[in-house]
């Protein structure tokens, strides 16, 4: 039965905690009721997987009141809606059809401007605009108001181009080498952080900062830098400043791969399933990392649930990397609940589809989840044409480099070989063996090895028995004890 205040429960749904946090510590109300209501909602909020329903014997009011009063403060604090306001109120100076309310509440905002503010770079674009505007009409008194602003901020503009500048330099080692070759980007980590933490500098900047520090996170696995830069970006959400549902959702998915590397998995599915309470342009990422949590849970169906309810942005996204993603993960999920010749058709399917697309961004990925659906189905000789078809071996080689790879194309070929009896129990051995070894350089990606390891065991008891007892126990990497 449908609830009575159904659209004040789906408007509460998509509230976030750190919403009603700010929420919380700049109401006044007098009315009691109101403020259980929002106490509510602030309670559901935070637990995600339960629901306390409200009172529908209130008056119906007090919720659309509420629900008024929420959309203004958040509305007034959103630094995304104020880029688009700002970018409106451009086009209307351009085209000179700017209103007199249009020039009231800019004109009002230049007087009462504090920096910095999230979005400096562009208001004071748009003074510059507006500037010329004023001048041409011989409207001196605002024209003088709008030369004082741009000659008292010109220092910190010029600031804030020259470190997004620099940020874009940076861009290109940290995503070179996480996409794989032979770049370093630790030296900037020094400078990324000063910027994060440089209150003077406008919150735009800040931010990006922050990303890239994430991606050098990734790229060195040094994950522990980052716990305290998190805690200040959230402290900054709490207070409603840099406040956006975009920037939320994407702190809350940042969150979920933070906690995920520390192996907290429940805490990083709590944080990957805020990120879902809004759709935008990257919900499908946030969905497929929310989907490889729950697998690291056992949560098998749940993953493959949040996955199937993503579909439909998979299908119409035209963003590729995005979606192979997202497809060779529902591959995983397809196979974690044992569905695999539903696997094996779709990724037969999407291959066909999008061979171009696949090589293009995430070969390695998508093919990982294929042969693991192939091995499942113990077929051999598939696996072994997938491979050679597709000269995935030599791409392995290059791929190497990588801050988080390992062995798994190279091992799946081999298991095929050792199965069709082209190589022997004794090589197929000797090769797990030397790239095990790897290891003592590279402990972090032990737990991911041991899973490897135990998808393989059906497949090579022997050779498996033969590594544990004569290598892993030994080193204590895997296998403690």
């Amino acid at each position: 039965m449908r609830s009575k205040l159904q659209k004040f429960n789906d408007f509460a749904h998509s509230l976030l905690p750190h919403d009603t946090s700010y929420l919380l510590s700049i109401q006044q109300f007098e009315d009691e009721k109101r403020l259980e209501i929002l106490q509510q909602i602030d309670h559901n909020c935070r637990n995600i997987h339960q629901f306390t329903p409200f009172d529908e014997e209130l008056d119906k009011r007090k919720f659309s009141n509420l629900k008024t009063w929420i959309t203004e403060r958040l509305t007034a604090i959103d630094v995304d809606a104020h880029f688009e306001w700002m970018s409106g109120l451009e086009h209307k100076i351009m085209t000179d059809s700017i209103l007199p309310e249009d020039e009231k509440q800019l004109l009002r905002e230049i007087r009462h401007f504090k920096h910095p503010s999230f979005y400096f770079v562009k208001f004071f674009e748009l003074v510059v605009h507006y500037r010329h505007f004023l001048l041409i009409r011989l409207r001196y008194a605002d024209h003088d108001l709008a030369n004082e602003f741009i000659k008292r901020y010109d220092p910190m503009y010029q600031h804030s181009l020259m470190t997004n500048e620099k940020l874009h330099q940076a861009t290109l080692d940290i995503v070179n080498q996480y996409a794989g070759d032979n770049s370093e980007s630790i030296q900037w980590e020094r400078w990324l952080s000063d910027v994060f933490y440089d209150e003077k500098l406008d919150g735009h900047n800040r931010y990006l900062a922050l990303v890239r520090l994430i991606f050098i996170g990734f790229n060195y696995r040094n994950f522990e830098p980052l716990l305290e830069k998190f805690n200040y970006l959230d402290e900054l959400f709490r207070q409603g400043r840099y406040y956006s549902k975009r920037l939320l959702l994407n702190y809350y998915s940042n969150s979920l791969l933070l906690y995920s590397k520390f192996q907290d998995f429940d805490k990083a599915a709590y944080y990957g399933y805020l990120s879902l309470r809004s759709k935008n342009h990257d919900f499908l990422f946030y969905a497929t990392n929310l989907a490889a949590v729950l697998l690291r849970q056992e949560k098998k169906e749940e993953a493959l649930r949040v996955m199937k309810e993503a579909y439909p942005e998979m299908k119409v996204t035209p963003n590729f990397h995005a979606k192979v993603g997202f497809v060779a993960f529902f591959i995983k999920c397809l196979n974690k609940n044992e569905r695999y010749k539903n696997a094996e058709n779709y990724a037969n399917s999407f291959l066909r589809a999008y061979k171009k697309e696949i090589f293009e961004y995430r070969w390695h990925i998508f093919f990982t989840a294929f042969l693991e659906t192939l091995l499942a189905l113990k077929d051999y000789k598939k696996m072994i044409r997938l491979i050679r078809q597709n000269r995935l071996l030599e791409l392995e080689k290059k791929y190497k480099s990588r801050a988080n790879y390992l062995p798994t194309l190279f091992w799946y070929n081999a298991v095929a070989e050792y199965k069709e009896m082209t190589l022997d129990e004794e090589s197929l051995y000797q090769l797990m063996a030397e790239q095990i070894k790897t290891l003592k350089d590279h402990p972090d990606r032990a737990p991911q090895v041991a899973d490897l390891l135990q998808e393989l065991k059906s497949h090579i008891p022997k050779v498996f028995n033969r590594l544990v007892d004569n290598y892993l126990s030994k080193e204590k990497l895997l296998f403690p004890g």
